[in-house]
């Protein structure tokens, strides 16, 4: 794996106390590409992008690195530094905050906020004219939205993004799908999407990898032949 990836892991195992959710996995992306990481419900998903971002320590041995460091063992505040940012799939809004609030908590300096609301608004413009709303009022695709901006408002280079179109109309996953790909070909964004939705993720997605029981059981490229055939059959049993 070239020390030059947006993303490197390497060996990595993970889990809760003593339960290992995650075995062995390794896989690479380089900036400017997005990969679906497809697997059914509790196949280890989303522990592996909490231990990329320091939330779960690493077992055995492995490593994870971003851009050619190292930041496995790092605590997820020095992981974000990185110039990463993380989507979760638990409801991260704070609702009692106003929009303009939630923006701010995406940014290290607060003197990059007017750069950072500029470059959010061209991709959701009723984020510019909500400022001042609470975020719990939002309805529910303008929350996920509003999360997906948050997490633009730094710049980042490496994004985590887990199950944002669960619960979505088609209309909002569709804005979402072109928000995704302009990050990727206008600014060279290395995307790791975490989706139960396939038809959403390789609509967007350069490449995949599936993961069953913890472990990667098959990757490549979305145009591949047989690409979508084999994704099906591993997601039907």
């Amino acid at each position: 794996m070239s020390a030059a990836s947006a993303l490197s892991v390497s060996g990595v195992s993970s889990g809760y106390g003593e339960a290992v959710i995650v075995r062995d996995v390794s896989l690479a992306m380089e900036s400017g590409e997005i990969l679906a990481l497809l697997g059914k419900n509790g196949m280890g998903k989303s522990t592996l992008l909490k231990t990329i971002m320091g939330f779960l320590p690493v077992r055995s041995g492995g490593s994870i690195r971003v851009f050619g460091d190292t930041v496995s063992g790092l605590p997820p505040y020095r992981v974000a530094r990185r110039a990463i940012a993380y989507t979760p799939q638990e409801q991260a809004l704070f609702q009692d905050l106003t929009v303009e609030e939630n923006l701010r908590l995406g940014l290290r300096d607060d003197r990059t906020f007017d750069a950072g609301l500029a470059r959010v608004t061209k991709a959701f413009a009723f984020v510019g004219e909500r400022l001042a709303q609470r975020a719990g009022t939002l309805s529910g695709g303008e929350q996920k939205m509003l999360l997906v901006a948050r997490a633009l408002m730094a710049a980042p280079k490496l994004m985590l993004i887990d199950e944002i179109t669960e619960g979505l109309q088609p209309s909002v996953i569709e804005r979402l799908a072109g928000v995704l790909r302009a990050q990727r070909d206008e600014f060279g964004t290395a995307i790791l999407l975490v989706e139960q939705n396939v038809r959403f993720a390789l609509s967007v997605a350069d490449s995949f990898a599936l993961i069953k029981s913890g472990e990667i059981v098959d990757r490549g490229r979305v145009g591949d032949a047989g690409a979508e055939a084999s994704i099906g059959t591993h997601l039907s049993v």
